[in-house]
């Protein structure tokens, strides 16, 4: 059974870094793409950014301005969210999410292309 969880999350002062992990266990992870996202109190969960096992890219939303990288250790079948020079309103549950099994699960997309979610993890941004 495909399984994912997240880890890294924490407080941090403003212009600070964190990595997330996101570890996934029951499947390959070189088959899937692994999606990063976040929601803020009160409002709709977000993509942050996307790794594609089919490609070989990482996507991200404009908004972020280069500030957050996505990379795979495919050895310890982990995908990881290295978050630089934090802002308050990047403050979150960030969560990671696989596609369902399928013939494009290693293709991005957005939210509703992703089946399979992790429990989330606490970031806070905050002096």
């Amino acid at each position: 059974q495909l399984q994912l969880v997240e880890s890294g999350g924490g407080l941090v002062q403003p212009g600070g870094s964190l990595r997330l992990s996101c570890a996934a266990y029951g499947f390959t992870l070189a088959d899937y793409a692994i999606g990063w996202f976040r929601q803020a109190p009160g409002k709709e969960r977000e993509e942050v950014g996307c790794s594609s096992s089919s490609d070989g890219n990482e996507y991200y939303v404009d908004s972020l301005e280069g500030r957050f990288t996505i990379s795979r250790d495919t050895a310890k079948s982990t995908v990881y969210l290295q978050m630089n020079s934090l802002k308050p309103e990047d403050t979150a549950v960030y969560y990671c999410a696989a596609p369902e099994d399928g013939h494009d699960r290693g293709w991005c997309g957005g939210v509703a292309h992703f089946g399979s979610w992790g429990q989330g993890t606490h970031v806070t941004v905050s002096s």
